[in-house]
């Protein structure tokens, strides 16, 4: 019983972080129709933005900054490496997102080395619940993680600027024609997206307590996997994507004999889905214009 509903809280964990992390894939992908392979680097240095600010202030107003640095950080790439590639081919966008990742690692570990850097948050302790002791920092990721999904939610389908991103994902011609701002709009998604990955670095910390320049590689692959899989430019697919993926992981790492093959077990998942529904759980097939 102690087994059962650890592996379910922390796979619900786990999903949590990748959902947040696939959220801001797909929301890039669903409205500017590209793949931000820097994204998951954004988590990398919103855990060593953390890693600075809690030199200077307490731990909830270092959270805030990091975010607030994310965010703009977010902005700065889309306005500086993406926008001037608007009309360019897929093949040209992808390439510069590469390239703004390896730039992002490269400047870190400028920064701050190559080695580890040791990042203590705040330490939450352990509760008993129903006779199986958590740890709470686990507890916190998904309570946080379930309310910005459904604040998320709300704000994409209830207020007019969450409405304008629906109606650029569908059609930029027609949403420009009705005088909405594409490009603010872009901008915002970004916005929301880098803030979700600085957030996910600080629930990587709270897991484990250190970063590194290479942080956010595997979260975003893995990230990225989880969005693929629940259907790439759907919200609510990025979230059943993470927590799928979550439970799998937390699953596989139990079993002795699997657990070496974790990821590789996560990445097989992702090809036989495709395999059997290359639009992904909850993804939508796309008629192209011609």
């Amino acid at each position: 019983m102690e087994l059962l509903v650890s592996t379910i809280v922390n796979g619900l964990s786990i999903g949590s972080i990748y959902a947040m992390i696939a959220l801001g894939y797909t929301m890039v992908y669903g409205i500017a129709k590209m793949l931000n392979f820097a994204h998951g680097d954004v988590i990398m240095v919103g855990a060593y933005a953390i890693y600075v600010f809690l030199a200077y202030v307490n731990p909830l107003f270092a959270i805030l900054l990091a975010v607030v640095f994310c965010l703009l950080l977010g902005v700065t790439i889309e306005k500086v490496a993406y926008r001037p590639l608007r009309g360019a081919s897929p093949l040209a966008v992808l390439i510069t997102a590469i390239g703004v990742s390896y730039l992002l690692q490269s400047l870190a570990q400028i920064v701050f080395g190559s080695a580890s850097k040791m990042v203590m948050v705040y330490d939450f302790g352990a509760i008993k619940l129903f006779g199986v002791t958590l740890q709470v920092s686990t507890l916190v990721t998904l309570a946080v993680a379930v309310v910005v999904m459904i604040a998320l939610t709300l704000f994409v389908k209830l207020t007019r600027t969450g409405r304008a991103m629906i109606a650029v994902s569908e059609d930029k011609g027609a949403a420009q024609l009705m005088g909405i701002n594409v490009n603010k709009i872009i901008t915002i998604t970004f916005a929301i997206g880098s803030s979700l990955a600085a957030l996910a670095g600080l629930f990587y910390l709270l897991k484990a307590p250190s970063v590194s320049s290479t942080l956010g590689a595997m979260p975003g692959i893995k990230a990225f996997t989880a969005a693929v899989i629940g259907g790439i430019g759907s919200i609510p697919g990025a979230m059943l994507g993470g927590l799928l993926l979550g439970f799998v992981e937390c699953i596989a790492t139990k079993i002795t004999v699997i657990a070496p093959y974790t990821d590789a077990i996560e990445f097989s998942i992702l090809i036989v889905i495709l395999l059997v529904r290359p639009t992904g759980f909850l993804g939508k097939k796309r008629r192209e214009k011609v």
